[in-house]
């Protein structure tokens, strides 16, 4: 058995928490992957993992075993490329997540330039609203935009996207164009919130001190980017979001930017990535070109 390959089949059944997701995420049998750790667990002389019909759970000794695995993969993968001076002959998979208006307007436009520089490189990429679990899943990193809770990632600052407020043209027919704040009261918010059945918060504005919220009306609540840029597009009320994710819509004038002087907290953008002594260096040289792009967007 080839104890690298074994290792890397290990991890991957312990991400997924599954023999049969390992084996499709790697394009090995269920069988093949099961013998594999079965041989494993007999050459190292205790269990890896607790099976059940529902799921596969590390025990003490498999969460010990999958950190030093992960801890000597990158050594081997930074041992492989440590002569390599062309860093266009580095290879291998990414896995990355990121919101889809970062992915769409952002990233996946010039992701060709990349692939130019870096042709042995394949990237898989998630567009998702949801907190990926990076480990789990098997992420190499991910772009996210807000406050990022305490956890055992490590987080790279990019900056802070600026949020504007707009409309379109048809809620302008419909409803006017709110002034100033009084305005609001008669106008409609689209409502976001991350679980539908959530109380939304409202439309966020500085006051000169403090960011405060004004409870608005809204004839429509979603849970994910997507609906919330197009329900203001079919002009069911007033958003606020990054302008980095607009700039189309506001240059063709499909969105309509209101309010400017009631400005909502700048968002953080962040490139949260596991927490490793050693990171592959193409997942290193994607993470500066990622940075290097966002550079134009962020303040």
């Amino acid at each position: 058995m080839d104890r690298i390959e074994a290792m890397k089949v290990y991890m991957r059944v312990s991400e997924l928490s599954s023999f049969v997701k390992a084996a499709e995420s790697l394009g090995m049998s269920k069988a093949h992957i099961s013998n594999i750790i079965q041989q494993l667990e007999a050459d190292t002389g205790t269990r890896l993992l607790h099976r059940t019909t529902r799921r596969v759970q590390m025990t003490q000794d498999g969460m010990t075993y999958y950190e030093r695995c992960k801890d000597l993969l990158a050594d081997i993968e930074e041992l492989d490329a440590l002569f390599k001076k062309d860093a266009g002959r580095l290879s291998g998979r990414i896995r990355v997540d990121m919101s889809t208006g970062i992915a769409k307007n952002l990233i996946v436009p010039r992701i060709p330039e990349f692939l130019k520089a870096h042709p042995g490189i394949e990237i898989e990429l998630s567009s998702t609203d949801r907190r990926v679990d990076l480990v789990r899943e098997g992420f190499d990193c991910v772009i996210r935009v807000g406050n990022l809770t305490d956890s055992g990632l490590i987080a790279r600052p990019l900056g802070k996207f600026t949020v504007v407020n707009c409309v379109s043209p048809l809620y302008i027919k419909k409803h006017g164009r709110p002034k100033n704040l009084e305005d609001l009261s008669e106008h409609f918010l689209v409502h976001y919130v991350q679980t539908l059945g959530a109380k939304p918060d409202g439309f966020e504005y500085f006051d000169g001190e403090k960011f405060q919220i004004k409870k608005m009306r809204g004839q429509i609540t979603v849970n994910n980017a997507e609906n919330y840029l197009s329900a203001c597009l079919a002009g069911l009320g007033i958003i606020q979001a990054p302008k980095a994710g607009l700039k189309e819509y506001l240059k063709n004038k499909s969105l309509i930017e209101i309010l400017p002087t009631l400005k909502s907290e700048p968002m953080p953008v962040s490139l949260v990535y596991p927490h490793r002594r050693h990171v592959a260096k193409r997942v290193q040289v994607f993470m500066d070109w990622v940075s290097e792009i966002m550079r134009d967007y962020i303040v």
